[in-house]
């Protein structure tokens, strides 16, 4: 063999040997809906009548539009998380963690979509999203008004155990007349709009409770785009 020759199966051997050891690049993006038992768009008036007494229950859920994760690729598919916090989430004077979480992954999707979507929903859920007592799969639908997450109207389904379903918020909606975003999205978010909750509920198991409500200003709606 030539040394030419050599040289250039060496340096084939070491490209793929340098390329093995690089880590595999993340970058998704899609829509994203979420909605707690307490508003997020209010006054401080109501947020202090619910904090600590209500506002520890929460459904989120992302849809993604394209993307991989873990050298998966994601397309159009969905997941869901439940939380059960042991506070408030979101408020700052009292932490809400430790909190327990179901995860609801499309069934769509192969096994290995399955495990990728959780570590990608753990990812984006960090501490809320650490302990899953529950995985499932269910038929997940995202439905955004013509395509635009501005619209505000937003519904997701999770087969019969969860659902979210928004609008825009109106006038009619501020009672306080000097209502604000009071609170963060739970993940990250771009673009996040607070939006009113026409329904949400969970109706699963693993949590110790169950619940539905709906007439809430306690949703946010958006778009996310993951990459590292």
């Amino acid at each position: 063999m030539r040394l030419s020759q050599s040289f250039a199966i060496f340096c084939l051997a070491s490209s793929a040997a340098f390329a093995a050891e690089l880590p595999i690049a993340n970058n998704l993006h899609g829509s994203y809906v979420e909605a707690r038992t307490a508003d997020v768009y209010t006054g401080a008036c109501f947020a202090n009548g619910e904090t600590g007494i209500t506002g520890d229950l929460a459904v989120m859920g992302w849809k993604i539009d394209r993307g991989s994760f873990n050298g998966v690729k994601l397309d159009g598919l969905s997941v869901v998380g439940v939380v059960r916090a042991t506070s408030t989430l979101g408020d700052p004077t009292v932490a809400s963690n430790p909190s327990r979480a179901i995860l609801i992954v499309d069934e769509k999707a192969t096994l290995e979509q399955q495990h990728a979507l959780r570590a990608f929903a753990q990812k984006m859920g960090k501490s809320l999203l650490a302990d899953i007592v529950r995985v499932e799969t269910q038929p997940i639908t995202f439905d955004v008004e013509n395509g635009n997450i501005h619209s505000r109207n937003v519904k997701l389904t999770a087969g019969k155990v969860a659902a979210i379903e928004t609008r825009p918020l109106n006038e009619d909606d501020k009672i306080c007349r000097h209502e604000d975003v009071y609170y963060d999205p739970l993940t990250e978010v771009e673009h996040a709009m607070p939006a009113f909750t026409k329904a949400q509920f969970y109706a699963g198991a693993g949590l110790g409770t169950t619940w539905d409500y709906p007439g809430k200003r306690s949703a946010f709606v958006g778009t996310f785009q993951y990459n590292d």
